[in-house]
C-alpha cells in the first residue's frame, strides 16, 4: 500500500496537506485494485478553500469578460493538447472504454468551456427609460459556487459547470465523486498553467459529509449537483438553509418511442446507444424501449442479433474493447439483483443477464448487456433507474397509448422518438414531459445546447446560453435625472 500514490487536495493553485493524512481508496474497476489514495478535505482544507476561493473572486471578478474569455480559451487548448492523457486517466476510475473517452470526454468538456469562454463577453445589462429617469441593469457574478459532480463522466461534468461559473465572473469549489476524483485534479492543475489565477478553481475531495458542508456553507452562493434523485433532495434541503440557488442534473428512466415506419438499423442504433453507452451508466439512457407492435419482430431480432455479435466486452484500454466494467463491486452487483427481480416479475430474459469475466480483465466489475422483453409498465424494471446496461422492451398500438405511458414516470430527463413522418416526430416530442428530446437520434448532447430535466429529474440547465442566467444576478440601478421629490 505504501507504494500507492497519495493525492491530496488542490487549494489556491497547489496541493496542500489535509493535517491528518485520513485518505481513500480509488478503485480501478477493470481490475477490482486500487489505483491510488486521495486525502479527505478535513476542516482545515474545507476553510482554506473558502479563503482561497474569496481572494480569487476579488481578482477574477474584477477582470474584463475578455479577459477571462482569453484565458479560458488557453485552458481548452491545453484540454485538448492533452486529450489521449485526460482520456485514460478516465478509463482508470471509470472502467469505460478508452474508444469513448478519447472520442467524447474530454472533448465535450472543452467544447463546453470554449462554448462559455466565447459568450462571456456578450453578458451585458439593458436601460429603459421612466419617464425623465431612467435605470438600468447589470449581470453580475453570484461569487463562490459549489460543483458537485458524479463519477460518469467526471471530468466532463466538471468542466460543465466550471465553464459558465467561471465565463460569468465566479469561482467554484469542485467535489467530484470519491470514486472517480482524478479529472478534476487534472482540469485544476490545467486552469492554473493556462493562468486562472489562484483560488478561481479549487478542488476539495471526499464523500457525502463534505459535499453536504458545501451544500450548507454561507459563504457559498450556489450549488450545482449531479447525481441521483434521493441524494438531490438532500442537496436541495440543505441549500434551502441559506436560500442558495441550485442547479441540479438527477436521474432518468426515459422513452426511446419507435414508430412502424422507423428505418430499424438506426432504431437498434439508438436502442444500444442509449442502453449500453458507457455500460449503461448515463443518465439520459432511454432504458424504456417502446416498439410499435408491427415492427417489434424485425426490430427485436436485428437487436439481438448486433448485440451479441458487435459488442466487445474487455480490458477497457484496449482500443477495440466498447463495452466496459461497471464502477463498483456493490454497483455491479445492485445491477444483478435488478436483472434478478426482472425475471421473478415475469419479464423475458433474451440475452445477457449475468456478470462477464472477460479473459483480458477477469477480476473488473462487467455486467453482460441485457435485454428483457414482455415488460409491463408496472415491473420494477420499468419503473426504477437501473444504471447499467439493461435494457426493456415494451410494445405499443398507437400513438396517444405510447404518449400516456412514456410520461407516466416522476421522471422526466430524456426522450427519443424514431419515425420517418416528420409530422407526428414533432407531435410526439412536444406532448413528452422530458428536459432533452432527440428525434431520430439519441445521446448527442453539445455545448450550445441546454440539457437538464422535467419533474424529479432536476431543476435548471446545464450549457447552452440559458446557463447564464443561473451564474449571474441581476441588478437594477434607478437613475434620478429630476430634483427629488419628497413629502417631508
Amino acid at each position: 500500500m505504501s507504494s500507492l500514490i497519495v493525492y491530496q487536495n488542490y487549494v489556491h493553485g497547489q496541493y496542500i496537506a489535509n493535517g491528518t493524512g485520513e485518505t481513500f481508496e480509488v478503485i480501478n474497476p477493470a481490475t477490482g485494485q486500487v489505483s491510488y489514495l486521495v486525502e479527505t478535505a478535513t476542516e482545515a482544507v474545507q476553510q482554506a478553500a473558502i479563503v482561497s476561493s474569496k481572494a480569487g473572486f476579488a481578482t477574477w471578478s474584477k477582470m474584463t469578460a475578455m479577459e477571462r474569455s482569453r484565458i479560458l480559451l488557453k485552458a481548452v487548448a491545453l484540454l485538448r493538447e492533452h486529450n489521449d492523457e485526460l482520456a485514460a486517466g478516465e478509463v482508470l476510475d471509470t472502467g469505460k472504454p478508452l474508444q469513448e473517452a478519447i472520442e467524447v470526454d474530454i472533448v465535450t468538456g472543452a467544447d463546453s468551456i470554449e462554448f462559455f469562454a466565447g459568450l462571456a463577453p456578450s453578458i451585458e445589462g439593458n436601460q429603459q427609460t421612466v419617464g425623465d429617469d431612467f435605470y438600468y441593469t447589470r449581470r453580475e457574478p453570484l461569487g463562490i459556487c459549489a460543483g458537485i459532480g458524479a463519477w460518469n463522466y467526471p471530468l466532463q461534468i466538471a468542466c460543465w459547470k466550471a465553464a459558465p461559473a467561471l465565463a460569468c465572473g465566479n469561482v467554484m469549489i469542485f467535489k467530484p465523486s470519491e470514486e472517480t476524483p482524478r479529472g478534476a485534479m487534472r482540469l485544476a492543475e490545467i486552469f492554473t498553467e493556462a493562468g486562472i489565477p489562484d483560488g478561481v478553481f479549487n478542488v476539495v475531495q471526499g464523500d457525502g459529509r463534505v459535499g453536504a458542508w458545501l451544500t450548507g456553507n454561507e459563504d457559498i452562493a450556489k450549488v450545482s449537483f449531479t447525481g441521483e434523485v434521493g441524494t438531490g433532495k438532500k442537496v436541495m434541503a440543505a441549500a434551502a438553509s441559506s436560500l442558495k440557488e441550485v442547479t441540479m442534473e438527477l436521474g432518468g428512466k426515459s422513452p426511446l418511442i419507435i414508430f412502424n415506419d422507423a428505418d430499424v438499423e438506426n432504431a437498434v442504433s439508438a436502442a444500444m446507444l442509449g442502453n449500453f453507452y458507457t455500460q449503461g451508466e448515463v443518465c439520459t439512457n432511454g432504458t424504456r424501449v417502446f416498439v410499435q407492435k408491427e415492427l417489434y419482430p424485425q426490430f427485436i431480432k436485428r437487436l439481438v442479433e448486433r448485440t451479441e455479435q458487435n459488442i466487445i466486452c474487455g480490458d477497457p484500454m484496449n482500443p477495440e474493447t466498447n463495452f466496459g466494467a461497471l464502477i463498483s463491486k456493490d454497483h455491479q452487483q445492485k445491477v444483478l439483483e435488478y436483472i434478478e427481480i426482472g425475471k421473478k416479475e415475469g419479464a423475458t430474459l433474451l440475452t445477457g443477464g449475468k456478470a462477464l469475466q472477460p479473459e483480458s480483465a477477469p477480476n473488473g466489475f462487467f455486467v453482460a448487456p441485457t435485454i428483457f422483453t414482455d415488460c409491463t409498465d408496472q415491473m420494477t424494471l420499468s419503473k426504477e433507474e437501473i444504471f447499467g446496461p439493461v435494457m426493456s422492451v415494451l410494445t405499443f398500438t398507437d400513438e396517444e397509448e405510447v404518449v400516456e405511458r412514456a410520461n407516466d414516470t416522476r421522471l422526466g430527463l430524456a426522450a427519443a422518438v424514431f419515425t420517418q413522418d416528420i409530422t407526428r416526430a414533432h407531435r410526439v416530442i412536444h406532448q413528452i414531459q422530458a428536459g432533452i428530446c432527440w428525434i431520430n437520434a439519441y445521446g448527442a448532447s453539445p455545448a450550445e445546447m441546454p440539457v437538464g430535466g422535467y419533474k424529479m429529474s432536476g431543476i435548471g440547465r446545464e450549457n447552452g446560453s440559458e446557463t447564464l442566467k443561473a451564474y449571474t444576478q441581476i441588478k437594477a440601478v434607478y437613475v434620478g435625472m429630476q430634483n427629488l421629490e419628497s413629502p417631508f
